[in-house]
């Protein structure tokens, strides 16, 4: 690709001096036709030099013209190139993860609204470094914890401390816990990637709450817990991605199981306005001082897994503009309901 080396002032103070010759050309050319007309119709006026008197006059509105016009393209190419510069200082900046935005003021409302998209993509983007700065620490922290477990136990079966059957439970039980854990990260990955292309296609949300319930119906009964649907409507269909609400459907029965007493109730119904599902269980409930905190990434409640689970369902309800919460029933237990929008 050839290399674009001009200038915005050059090209301006080119133009300019273009249109000074056009200019000056043009002035020669009426002066000539005034002087000799004036010769023809006063032959006194010709012998009076009109020859030089002709000549003085031009030379002084040229000179007057092209300072004129020096000062006037000066003026103009540096109210447009220096807002330019400034704005690219801070592009550059940005490129290089400097993410403080600056105090530019503007007369021009077109650099000024640069100025403000450029401000608020350096904010969103010091969001985003910061959170995901966060986020590898915690992945980190929590890969790092069953890895130390495998290697203690692999170690006491090495050295012959350790019962090996015992310990072989114990890895495999981390190994679980590990690949539950990258399957959840894979998963925030694909949710959180800008380029990742979805398709929205209608489907039977009571269909897909069946199938959840059914993938999990062998471990809850291990733990003597049965479910309850509370369906109003033979069909719930609704526009949305089917693989993520699935998801997030699986990821609020997973953690219901996780701490329901007994039984779990599946509810989902349509209105008007909007579709609402919701997950109760009959269990502890949640304490009052993690419920601001219970959607938040690698937050753990007691009996938590790695806190990655109700993260991803609240990313997958913002992303079909929905919400959910969550809250304590008054006879035990705690009920997680998503709300999503009916899109007419």
């Amino acid at each position: 690709m050839k290399r674009k080396t001009t200038k915005i002032r050059a090209r301006i103070l080119t133009a300019f001096f273009i249109m000074l010759l056009l200019s000056f050309s043009l002035i020669g050319i009426i002066f000539n036709v005034i002087i000799n007309t004036a010769s023809q119709t006063d032959p006194a006026f010709a012998r009076q030099g009109a020859f030089h008197i002709r000549t003085n006059i031009f030379i002084v509105v040229v000179c007057a013209l092209f300072i004129s016009t020096v000062i006037v393209t000066f003026f103009l190419s540096n109210t447009i190139t220096r807002p330019i510069e400034k704005l690219s200082v801070l592009a550059s900046r940005i490129g290089y993860g400097d993410f403080a935005p600056n105090d530019f003021e503007f007369k021009d409302q077109e650099f000024e609204s640069l100025n403000i998209a450029l401000n608020n993509s350096a904010k969103q983007l010091r969001i985003y470094d910061s959170e995901q700065k966060a986020f590898f620490q915690n992945v980190s922290h929590e890969l790092r914890t069953p890895l130390m477990s495998i290697q203690c136990q692999a170690e006491g079966i090495s050295f012959g401390l350790m019962e090996p059957k015992k310990a072989s439970e114990t890895i495999l039980a981390e190994i679980n816990r590990l690949s539950d854990l990258v399957t959840d990260l894979l998963y925030i990955s694909k949710i959180d990637n800008i380029t990742t292309v979805y398709e929205a296609v209608k489907i039977d949300l009571l269909e897909i709450i069946r199938s959840c319930a059914q993938r999990q119906q062998l471990v809850a009964e291990k733990k003597g817990i049965r479910f309850l649907f509370n369906f109003a409507e033979t069909t719930v269909e609704y526009e949305c991605i089917g693989e993520l609400i699935s998801r997030a459907v699986d990821n609020l029965i997973s953690n219901a199981i996780r701490y329901a007493s007994t039984e779990i109730t599946l509810s989902c119904y349509k209105n008007q306005h909007h579709i609402s599902i919701s997950v109760t269980d009959n269990g502890c409930g949640v304490k009052p001082e993690s419920l601001p905190h219970i959607f938040e990434r690698f937050y753990k409640s007691n009996g938590g897994n790695h806190g990655i689970g109700l993260s991803i369902v609240k990313s997958i309800v913002e992303q079909h503009q929905g919400n959910i919460t969550v809250k304590n029933n008054v006879n035990g237990g705690a009920e997680f309901s998503i709300t999503l929008p009916l899109i007419s």
